[in-house]
C-alpha cells in the first residue's frame, strides 16, 4: 500500500509536471515522423540544386528503412529524455527538502527510489507503445505490414535500453549534490558504455546490443543477444540497489 501511495504520487507529479506530455509528444512526433523521412527523403533531395543527381543515386526507399528510422529516433530521443527527465529526481528533492517531509510519513527510502523509477518507466512504456503504434500504421500505409511480434519486440527492447538509463541517471541523482553534477555524471556513464561497446567482443554484453539486436529481428535475422539483455536487467537492479543503499545513508 506504501508503494501505490508512493507511486501515485510520482505518477500525479509526471502528469501535473507536464512531464508524461513532453515525452509522449517527443517520442510520438518521431514514430509519426520516421515512415513519413524514409519515403519522401528522395523527393526532398529533388528540391535541392542538382538533386535530380543525387536522387538517383538513392535507392528506392523500403520498409526497412523506415524501421532504422525509428530505431533511431526513439533510441537516441528516449536516452536524451531519460537523462534530462531523472537527473534532478531525487537531487531537487533534496535540495527542496520535499524528500525529507516524504520520508516523515514513514515512507521507506528504497520505496521511494523505486517509485520514482516505477513512475518514470510507465511514462516510457506509455509513450513508446504510443509511438510504436503510429509508426506502425503509418508503415502500413506506405510500404506494406511489418511483423506484429518482432515489432512488439523490438520496441520491448528500446523500452529495456531506455531504462537501463533511467537507472543510471536516478543513481547519480542520488550521489550528486545538484541537478547539473547528476546530468554530467549520466553523461560521462553513457560515454563510458558507448567506449566500451566500440570494443570488439564487449559490444555484445551491453545495453547498445538491444537496439542491434531489435533491428536484427526485423530483417528476419535470428541471432538472439540474451547475454546483453541479461546485463541491461543486471545493471537496472545493480544501480537501483546502490542508489537504496546510498540513500539510505545520506542526511536529508
Amino acid at each position: 500500500m506504501i508503494f501505490l501511495a508512493a507511486l501515485r504520487k510520482e505518477w500525479l507529479e509526471q502528469w501535473r509536471t507536464y512531464r508524461l506530455l513532453m515525452v509522449g509528444v517527443v517520442l510520438i512526433v518521431f514514430g509519426l515522423l520516421s515512415p513519413l523521412i524514409a519515403k519522401y527523403t528522395p523527393e526532398i533531395i529533388k528540391l535541392i540544386p542538382n538533386g535530380e543527381t543525387i536522387a538517383q543515386l538513392v535507392p528506392p526507399p523500403t520498409m526497412m528503412d523506415a524501421v532504422a528510422q525509428y530505431i533511431k529516433n526513439i533510441s537516441q530521443f528516449g536516452v536524451i529524455l531519460a537523462l534530462l527527465l531523472t537527473m534532478g529526481a531525487v537531487v531537487q528533492e533534496k535540495d527542496k527538502s520535499t524528500a525529507a517531509v516524504m520520508l516523515v510519513k514513514p515512507l521507506p527510502r528504497v520505496t521511494f527510489l523505486v517509485a520514482k523509477f516505477t513512475a518514470l518507466a510507465l511514462v516510457f512504456a506509455l509513450a513508446i507503445a504510443i509511438a510504436g503504434a503510429a509508426c506502425y500504421y503509418y508503415t502500413w500505409l506506405l510500404f506494406g505490414a511489418l511483423n506484429v511480434s518482432h515489432w512488439l519486440a523490438l520496441n520491448g527492447l528500446m523500452l529495456v535500453f531506455v531504462l537501463v538509463y533511467i537507472a543510471l541517471t536516478l543513481f547519480c541523482s542520488v550521489i550528486a549534490k545538484s541537478q547539473a553534477t547528476a546530468g554530467g555524471l549520466a553523461l560521462c556513464l553513457l560515454f563510458i558504455l558507448g567506449l566500451i561497446g566500440s570494443i570488439p567482443g564487449l559490444g555484445e554484453y551491453l545495453p547498445g546490443q538491444l537496439i542491434a539486436w531489435g533491428g536484427e529481428l526485423m530483417t528476419g535475422e535470428a541471432k538472439a543477444f540474451w547475454p546483453a539483455l541479461g546485463v541491461s536487467v543486471g545493471m537496472i537492479v545493480v544501480a537501483l540497489m546502490g542508489a537504496g543503499l546510498i540513500f539510505e545513508r545520506q542526511e536529508l
